[in-house]
């Protein structure tokens, strides 16, 4: 599956799957941008992925910020002269009642998981088209698109945007040779594994609760040059959990 020297934005990538993505396609020898709204933790992906011989280079973003966004494409353009491939995996939740759920705090995280996603695919596709590249974008949703529970409106709202946004932008950049697919995750573990239990791992088709590589491995697969003919499509990543009829006995 290697294609090798592609340059890759990871936004959200100081931390859990967005941090695991950016260490893959390092792994997978592309160049990296580890983007994240706190330096420090994009400082630390990145040290992680060098230290293991991968290129990878930490930029700080804010994605509720059109112009940090716009700033950091045309660092993109100076410093590696193109783009080939965003993933964007930058979002925030929110639990609340919906009786207590603040105005500022919805806007706070359709901004920036919607329109930081829609900002960021629009100005990275115009990098591509710039250098006449057939690049590709992957939006990570998530299974709460489909499925809720209590408290959860603004964030099941943002991703069913996300996965709504993604066959939009696959249909206006089609000729552009753009791709655009989509990722929902299910219950993907970021901690010490050794803190779930037999019957969370149970409670999944494949006998395991998800990791964040499971997720990084299906971007590898999207962005894949012999893969192309997959777009505008949102891929369910949830080891069967969704697909599950349940009984209460």
């Amino acid at each position: 599956m290697a294609m090798n020297n592609r340059v890759v934005l990871v936004t959200g990538a100081g931390n859990g799957i967005g941090a695991e993505i950016a260490k893959t396609y390092a792994t997978n020898k592309d160049i990296v941008i580890v983007s994240d709204v706190s330096g420090e933790d994009a400082e630390r992906t990145t040290e992680t992925i060098k230290e293991a011989g991968g290129r990878a280079t930490a930029y700080t973003c804010d994605v509720t910020d059109v112009s940090q966004i716009t700033e950091m494409m045309a660092w993109i353009e100076l410093e590696f002269g193109r783009l080939d491939i965003c993933i964007n995996n930058a979002g925030i939740s929110k639990w609340v009642s919906p009786l207590e759920l603040e105005v500022e705090e919805w806007d706070k995280v359709m901004n920036t998981n919607v329109r930081g996603t829609f900002i960021c695919s629009r100005e990275a596709v115009k990098l591509m088209i710039t250098h006449n590249l057939e690049g590709s974008i992957v939006n990570i949703a998530s299974t709460r698109a489909a499925m809720s529970e209590p408290n959860s409106e603004a964030y099941a709202a943002s991703k069913g945007a996300i996965v709504s946004l993604t066959h939009a932008l696959a249909a206006s950049f089609r000729t552009n040779g753009i791709q655009v697919n989509c990722i929902s995750p299910g219950w993907i573990h970021t901690g010490d594994t050794d803190e779930l239990r037999e019957v969370d791992h149970n409670q999944h088709f494949s006998n395991r609760v998800g990791e964040p590589g499971d997720i990084a491995r299906a971007c590898l697969f999207l962005s894949h040059k012999d893969n192309r003919f997959i777009t505008g499509e949102n891929i369910t990543i949830d080891g069967g959990m969704t697909k599950k009829m349940i009984y209460e006995h």
